[in-house]
């Protein structure tokens, strides 16, 4: 029912706005009764004064003809008439001309027609009688009475007085059944006002015991000790349904308590493991180029101290490796303070113009040693940024590029490695693609984030520390811009940069 699902307040205003309503069905019901009269009344009026003056014009044009005739006859004679005379006559056409307006003031929509199709012959009449008496003592000029016109004027004024007439039988039935109406209404509303009245407060009495008692019901469970009790909310609303949920809410909070702990504690467990996973990666990362500069160097340093003839390649090669062990572990330390940066919110940007294409040329070349480790073949496509000055912070575009080549060149054995820059209007786009491991959607959530590789294996098979994307995501939300990836296990993966070429 509603108004179980009405809070206590709603109740209230529910029940008094349609008693109010009510009421103002009534006084609505006398109003438009008392309009419907007034209005009835008037068109009443209006139609006993439109007859009555249909009977003066009547009488006046039946006088007046009569005049006229008379004195049609007379002016065969050459009787002339006197200045008072004629002023006379002039005095009662311009009375029955007044009243002509007059008669057109109180016609209506259902009488306009037929007074407009009587107006014209009565002022047609009224001209030729004016003409008549201005031209009676001059016998050269012809009489232009016309015995069609006066015919006509009473026809049409004929009908249009049994328009009035029909109109004023109209209203007056519509007053008497206007009057019954109203009454009967305003009978049947008052007592229906009376019973949904009684029928509001009765049901209002009842729905507010029936929610007070669920809340009792579940005020009692709770005190005996059931919390998985639960009030049902959605049997109320307002501030019934407010203190359900609250006592829900409650019970809920004591039943989860002891597991809110428990997640606690699982969460400060993988949050350890996760700190000391981290730390043995970069132990591993540290120690691992630290080894090889310190072995390779011992082996030169041997070659030096014993004498014999130095094999230059050999010693080339050597020094290649201890020099690419170095960038490594610098890289690796970069990243570390780059990442520390960041999260304190020291990392500053330094914006300057450099050529694109040249830059992506430099990174690729510099990073050939990996693209070499795994055997793999680098595909580069830089005419579409060629000869582009761009203008942001150049090492930091330099370093998204280097972490996504180096991660590519990583997880891809025996594949391609495709690097793509164009430059669209005022964007800079910058794609790595590869052909290796790939990621899973669950992997690609979590690529992002900082110490977090996309699979615990990953760092037993391929090394890292898990700070290179989250590096590159940081640095391209700094310059304002953003990055995409698309992914697929054992297909290999793509990373879409696009950067403004003018900082905002």
């Amino acid at each position: 029912m509603i108004m179980e699902r009405l809070g206590l307040r709603a109740r209230l205003y529910l029940a008094s706005g349609s008693i109010l309503l009510l009421f103002a069905f009534n006084v609505g019901t006398h109003l438009w009764g008392s309009y419907a009269r007034s209005e009835s009344v008037l068109a009443y009026r209006d139609a006993t004064e439109a007859t009555t003056l249909v009977r003066n014009i009547e009488q006046g044009l039946s006088t007046e003809n009569q005049r006229v005739q008379v004195l049609a006859a007379l002016r065969e004679t050459n009787a002339p008439i006197g200045e008072t005379q004629r002023e006379q006559a002039n005095d009662e056409l311009t009375s029955i001309s007044d009243q002509l307006r007059a008669l057109g003031g109180l016609s209506n929509t259902d009488t306009e027609t037929a007074f407009r199709e009587f107006y014209k012959p009565a002022a047609d009449l009224l001209n030729e009688w004016m003409l008549f008496y201005g031209n009676y003592n001059d016998v050269t000029v012809p009489t232009s009475l016309s015995p069609e016109t006066y015919t006509k004027t009473l026809e049409r004024l004929s009908a249009l007085s049994d328009q009035h007439n029909n109109v004023a039988m109209e209203r007056s039935t519509v007053i008497d059944n206007t009057i019954q109406l109203t009454d009967r209404i305003t009978i049947i509303a008052f007592i229906s006002s009376i019973t949904i009245t009684l029928v509001l407060i009765l049901t209002l009495i009842r729905t507010t015991n029936a929610s007070l008692f669920r809340l009792r019901v579940g005020v009692e469970k709770f005190g005996a000790g059931d919390l998985t009790h639960r009030i049902d909310e959605n049997r109320d609303a307002g501030e019934i349904a407010n203190l359900a949920q609250t006592f829900n809410e409650m019970s809920a909070s004591l039943q989860t308590a002891m597991a809110d702990l428990d997640d606690a504690r699982s969460d400060a467990e993988a949050a350890n493991e996760a700190k000391s996973m981290f730390l043995a990666n970069v132990s591993h990362e540290l120690r691992t180029p630290l080894n090889a500069i310190i072995g390779y160097s011992e082996m030169l340093q041997d070659e030096v101290s014993d004498g014999v003839e130095i094999d230059r390649d050999q010693f080339n090669h050597d020094l290649t490796t201890i020099i690419f062990s170095g960038r490594q572990l610098l890289a690796l330390i970069n990243d570390i303070l780059d990442l520390s940066k960041i999260e304190t919110g020291k990392m500053s940007i330094s914006v300057e113009p450099f050529n694109a294409a040249g830059l992506v040329v430099q990174v690729c070349d510099a990073l050939s040693p990996l693209l070499a480790q795994n055997n793999n073949r680098l595909d580069l496509h830089v005419e579409g940024a060629k000869d582009v000055e761009v203008e942001s912070d150049a090492a930091k575009v330099q370093q998204i590029l280097t972490n996504l080549f180096s991660n590519a060149c990583k997880f891809t054995k025996n594949g391609v490695i495709s690097v793509v820059a164009t430059v669209d209007e005022d964007t800079l786009h910058l794609s790595v693609a590869d052909s290796g491991i790939g990621m899973t959607e669950e992997q690609q959530a979590k690529v992002f984030q900082a110490f977090v590789q996309a699979d615990s294996k990953t760092s037993v098979n391929y090394g890292g520390t898990g700070l290179g994307l989250a590096i590159v995501s940081n640095f391209c939300d700094m310059l304002g811009g953003e990055i995409a990836l698309t992914s697929t296990p054992g297909q290999g993966s793509k990373f879409d940069v696009s950067l403004p070429i003018v900082p905002a």
